[in-house]
């Protein structure tokens, strides 16, 4: 697949707290089909960065644009009709609403909205994507923690984004479920998904991304692909210390 098209871009992005800066002048581009990975230590600004992009938190300065059109300064749930969908951290569901009905609000207030009979079709297909379709009518309140994180998945691609934003989505899976967690992304970008990933987990980034960028401490200190970027010594510095680059 042709990955030459500009889905997003980053342009000279900032976010300070006060005194401290927590996104400094950050730029780069998503294309169109790409995985790309956001990585750094603790603390680096990742998930500030991903607050940005999905309009949780304003920026200071700069601009992000989503198909050229420019979105930094929209409300969050503009920005997730124009085509932003994402997962957090602390996975977040409806938890009184059974595993199909989060699905379908999904396909309700999203992207491409879908209604009726359309909207059910959907939500069954992805459920079974996700490996949910079995426990479609079960209460949230009855889900594992890696069954969590499918049916927030599922929600965020009911609907049908441009980008999707998974933010450390395998944190806190055994390595069985790890493994699941991988082939599902990996199936997802066969398909053709446009995705940014923040994770930790490296042999993740190695299988599943075609660039990444590396952050510390709030600025981008790296961009490539995985190899190249995991053998910068400036990043292995990041990562390890002095005494270890």
């Amino acid at each position: 697949m042709a990955r030459d098209r500009t889905v997003l871009s980053v342009r000279g992005v900032s976010k300070r707290f006060g005194g401290l800066v927590a996104v400094s002048d950050m730029s780069f581009d998503v294309k169109e089909h790409q995985v790309m990975g956001l990585i750094g230590p603790n603390g680096s600004g990742k998930t500030t960065m991903m607050n940005l992009i999905s309009g949780a938190l304003r920026l200071s300065s700069g601009q992000i644009s989503l198909q050229g059109s420019r979105i930094s300064g929209l409300p969050a749930q503009e920005i997730n009709r124009r085509g932003v969908a994402r997962t957090f951290q602390l996975v977040r569901v409806l938890p009184t609403l059974s595993v199909f009905d989060n699905v379908i609000a999904g396909c309700a207030f999203g992207h491409r909205r879908r209604w009726g009979r359309d909207a059910e079709d959907h939500a069954h297909d992805i459920l079974e994507r996700v490996g949910l379709e079995a426990v479609a009518l079960a209460p949230v309140s009855s889900l594992t923690y890696i069954d969590q994180k499918r049916l927030e998945l599922a929600r965020a691609l009911a609907s049908d984004p441009e980008i999707l934003l998974l933010d450390e989505w395998l944190a806190g899976l055994n390595p069985t479920e790890l493994q699941t967690g991988i082939e599902l992304i990996k199936d997802l970008r066969a398909d053709g998904r446009t995705i940014i990933l923040v994770e930790h987990v490296m042999d993740a980034i190695r299988s599943l991304c075609d660039a990444c960028v590396v952050m510390n401490s709030g600025a981008k200190i790296a961009e490539g692909s995985p190899g190249e970027v995991l053998a910068d010594a400036e990043v292995i510095r990041a990562y390890l210390g002095d005494d270890d680059a």
